[in-house]
């Protein structure tokens, strides 16, 4: 398979949250992603155990064009990857170490952040080709885990996910985090259901304002 990848790095830098979509149909998927790239979001995730989760990264990816990067997560096997590229998805998230997976995102040139746990894990997923390690689950680990992993392994551009919101932001950035994963915090499931565009759109600028602020 060639990659049809066209990635946008500059997007993650200069607002480095991807937002996380798990379970969601696809009129609510819509909707969402509407909001988001309105305000100002650039890299957003969806997740291969969705149903119909291919169908929602190619309308999401047609709704977008190249204002955002899509992706796809909880991408678990080589099966898994072809058909999340083959819908359109832009770089790959995993929720553990396969190194598998992340030797064909390299061959193909396309960005994988695999997802570790233990300094060993994570220092694995690096040397194997990960673009980035996204730390899973953040939540269980804390600020102080990414400054103590930080210190021996520098170079390693950490993706904390799981529990990170605008409370914690700023502990787990001057931590040395690179990126963040966003799930509920984003798109809080019961807000979503009952349509809470205004909520949602307020969250996403407040993300941004956080990153405009350190420039």
């Amino acid at each position: 398979m060639k990659s049809q990848s066209t990635f946008q790095s500059d997007f993650f830098q200069r607002f480095p949250i991807v937002g996380i979509l798990r379970g969601f149909r696809l009129d609510t998927v819509c909707r969402i992603t509407e909001t988001v790239v309105e305000n100002g979001l650039l890299n957003l995730e969806i997740t291969m155990n969705t149903e119909l989760a291919t169908e929602q990264i190619k309308k999401v990816k047609s709704m977008v064009g190249d204002q955002m990067n899509i992706g796809a997560g909880t991408v678990l096997s080589i099966d898994d990857l072809e058909s999340a590229l083959e819908s359109g998805a832009e770089f790959i998230v995993t929720p553990v170490v396969n190194e598998e997976i992340i030797e064909r995102c390299r061959q193909l040139s396309v960005p994988v952040f695999p997802g570790a746990y233990s300094p060993s894990e994570i220092e694995r997923a690096w040397n194997a080709g990960a673009d980035m390690v996204k730390l899973f689950p953040a939540d269980l680990l804390g600020p102080a885990y990414v400054k103590s992993v930080k210190a021996p392994l520098p170079k390693i551009r950490i993706m904390p996910t799981g529990g990170i919101g605008l409370n914690n932001l700023s502990d787990y950035r001057k931590a040395g985090a690179d990126g963040f994963g966003v799930g509920s915090p984003l798109f809080q499931k019961e807000r979503m259901e009952n349509e809470d565009w205004v909520w949602l759109a307020q969250q996403v600028r407040s993300f941004k304002e956080f990153f405009e602020d350190e420039l």
